[in-house]
């Protein structure tokens, strides 16, 4: 079972500010990275469902981390069907982020307490969610919906919604800052947090730094 309850989750997923994203097909460079970002500070890391066997590398990933990384927080994301949850619950995720608002998907997730983040793209779909359990819900894509401007309209009839946007999102003070002030809980962030050449070059140590100064930026920003 997950090692952390949905509540917890939640609650780091507020302190810290911010969740890596990220696939790798191979175990060795998945661990490598999660633990780079374990070092720099992160607390809560979104491994992918992006690949046939995602579901191999996730289940020895999480092993990994309750082994060496114990403050971590392992979910998966891109999981698109209630079957799919449960695969990966079974494999201890920590929590499960969707691209879609599932009623399906949210009774699996509820009746394990695992926590269920999922992907909205309007207010209707955002309080929906929160109708079916979830705690905090995904903007998605956020920079096509409109970035930080499309968070403060939603915030302003329902502040009381926990949103996480994910796609938009870059780690510079300047980008991070209008997520915050718009009101999002945490931010997601792919590509731009974890660079192709970094992991071409196997360069772990940047990326521990990169992490180090986003974690520094968002606490900036929040105190």
């Amino acid at each position: 079972m997950a090692k952390f309850t949905r509540i917890q989750v939640a609650q780091r997923m507020a302190e810290s500010g911010f969740i890596p994203v990220f696939f790798h097909p191979d175990l060795e460079t998945a661990q490598q990275v999660l633990k780079a970002c374990y070092e720099g500070g992160c607390r809560v890391f979104e491994f992918t469902n992006r690949d046939a066997l995602a579901h191999e590398v996730f289940g020895e990933l999480k092993k990994y981390a309750v082994r060496e990384l114990p403050e971590m927080m392992l979910g998966i994301g891109t999981v698109i069907d209630a079957p799919t949850a449960a695969l990966y619950m079974q494999l201890d995720a920590d929590f499960v982020v969707s691209p879609i608002v599932s009623e399906e998907m949210a009774k699996v997730c509820n009746r394990r307490k695992v926590m269920w983040i999922p992907g909205c793209a309007t207010l209707s779909e955002m309080l929906y969610g929160l109708e079916l359990g979830a705690e905090v819900v995904k903007a998605f894509p956020a920079g096509q919906l409109g970035g930080p401007a499309f968070v403060k309209a939603v915030k302003a009839p329902c502040p009381w919604i926990s949103i996480m946007p994910t796609g938009g999102v870059t780690p510079d003070e300047t980008n991070l800052r209008a997520w915050f002030e718009a009101g999002v809980t945490c931010v997601g962030m792919g590509s731009q947090m974890i660079p192709q050449d970094v992991i071409k070059n196997k360069d772990f140590a940047t990326l521990t730094q990169k992490v180090k100064e986003v974690v520094e930026i968002i606490q900036k920003i929040k105190n």
